[in-house]
């Protein structure tokens, strides 16, 4: 690893590679504000994902623009035309002429040849056995808590921590998307997300239903949401939730943020809309894997309660998948029980509302638009 990590000098402009799920990114959040803090006057630029480059446009961050990056990394990385996007992509930012390029996707692998062909003065970031080289590189270990992952790239350009929680602002178009789709009627809100990317992941719907049937009799409005593949997952939940408002599918991203913003309780498996809550200052209750925990749980709990299922071998196989991978999709957190889940949520569904720790602090960059 290289050992110089101080500030860069005459950085006019920069770039930060974070791509992946709305989760993935959310973890960089508190890098990105270390960033700005160390280079309070320069230009940065967030390579990232389709639907963060939505997420941020016209929305206070530390970022000044929010680039979709083309696929460079599988299968759909290698057509002829995603070779074409992805070499005009990498043209177009190299006319930016870059000062420093961070990277904070992954071990490298895929990601540090990117960074190469930006032309970047000075490249620093994560560095799986392997992979190529960068100016200051730190290791990629497997299991480390993604926020501290993202923070020791951060670190490598000098920048010092100021937060280790996701911020995201609430903006008024999230709130008017969210009272179109769902009209607040008084009553507190919990949200309740049943999927997550890997089926491995899912707490059985009936369970999430046992905790919504008790968060609806403590006078709770329950609603579930989701991505349009996890429609018949939140049906199987709604059907089991007395009143409960399937959303599932239904929602812009604008309309879910505006809603896991608006939730007293947000109850979920370790998902992509569960990091949002977190970063939007809901208070949530996290089902999760041990393995999954290690990496993506919140860093504070004053909020936030966790729940892990410790199992590690495969139900239907019994293969050691902490060690090696498996073909099977069963659930590895359905051993958490229904009973400890239910309290927690009630318990924050309950509590006195708290002042959202999320909003106008959140550092930002002058112009704030995304391509």
């Amino acid at each position: 690893m290289s050992q110089d990590t101080g500030i860069v000098g005459d950085v006019r402009k920069a770039a930060v590679l974070k791509a992946g799920g709305l989760g993935d990114v959310a973890f960089s959040l508190p890098s990105l504000e270390a960033l700005r803090a160390a280079y309070p006057a320069a230009e940065f630029v967030l390579l990232t994902s389709r639907a963060w480059a939505e997420i941020l446009r016209s929305r206070p961050s530390p970022v000044d623009l929010a680039v979709a990056v083309p696929p460079f990394e599988g299968d759909a990385s290698r057509t002829p035309s995603a070779r074409e996007r992805l070499e005009a992509f990498c043209s177009e930012m190299r006319a930016e002429r870059f000062d420093l390029v961070l990277q904070m996707h992954g071990g490298g692998a895929n990601s540090n040849p990117l960074v190469a062909r930006l032309g970047g003065r000075t490249t620093a970031g994560l560095r799986a056995q392997g992979a190529p080289p960068l100016d200051r590189t730190a290791p990629y270990v497997h299991f480390q808590f993604e926020v501290a992952r993202c923070l020791e790239v951060a670190g490598l350009a000098g920048a010092s921590p100021v937060s280790i929680e996701p911020r995201l602002a609430l903006t008024p178009s999230d709130v008017a998307a969210a009272s179109a789709a769902l009209p607040d009627d008084g009553r507190r809100l919990a949200v309740v997300h049943p999927g997550a990317g890997d089926p491995r992941r899912w707490w059985p719907a009936e369970k999430f239903a046992e905790v919504g049937c008790e968060l609806a009799d403590a006078g709770a409005r329950v609603a579930i949401v989701g991505m349009p593949p996890e429609r018949r997952l939140a049906a199987l939940v709604a059907a089991g939730v007395p009143g409960a408002v399937d959303l599932c599918g239904t929602l812009r991203l604008h309309a879910l943020l505006g809603l896991l913003a608006r939730a007293a309780v947000v109850v979920s498996n370790d998902s992509g809309p569960l990091h949002l809550a977190n970063a939007l200052g809901a208070a949530t209750v996290g089902v999760y894997w041990c393995g999954n925990l290690v990496n993506s749980g919140p860093g504070t709990v004053a909020r936030h309660r966790t729940f892990a299922a410790w199992r590690i071998a495969c139900p239907e196989c019994g293969r050691d998948c902490m060690a090696e991978g498996c073909s099977h999709d069963a659930s590895f957190v359905a051993d958490v029980p229904v009973r400890d889940v239910a309290d927690a949520a009630l318990e924050l569904l309950l509590s006195p509302p708290e002042a959202s720790p999320h909003p106008a602090d959140v550092p930002a960059g002058p112009s704030l638009q995304a391509l």
